[in-house]
């Protein structure tokens, strides 16, 4: 009675280094759980920027409205919008790094 042979139990960080097939599968869980979150933050920051000469096409006295001399679209436009892409970056990042501590640790873990 010949005993069947085991395959040899290979971490992860093994197959991703070899680039075997399991190891393609986790490279490319990371590149879609990264690539899901890139287009979620610029699908919002499309929306919030996207929105802006739609409610000032639709609501045109906002178009009149100045704060301190300067026209609301144009401080929006010329000011407003920075905070809101430091805001998308910081997200961008955050969410980053948490996808790839998540995904070091299952690499660990296995």
């Amino acid at each position: 009675m010949a005993a069947a042979t085991r395959p040899a139990n290979r971490p992860p960080a093994r197959e991703i280094d070899e680039q075997t097939e399991l190891g393609d599968v986790y490279m490319r869980s990371l590149l879609r759980a990264q690539l899901r979150l890139g287009l979620t933050v610029l699908s919002v920051v499309g929306v919030v920027l996207g929105s802006l000469p739609i409610v000032f096409a639709l609501e045109p006295r906002l178009a009149a409205v100045r704060v301190l001399t300067v026209p609301l679209p144009w401080l929006l436009v010329g000011v407003a919008v920075y905070p809101l892409m430091l805001a998308a970056a910081w997200w961008l990042v955050r969410g980053a790094e948490r996808n790839e501590q998540d995904f070091s640790e299952i690499v660990e873990r296995s």
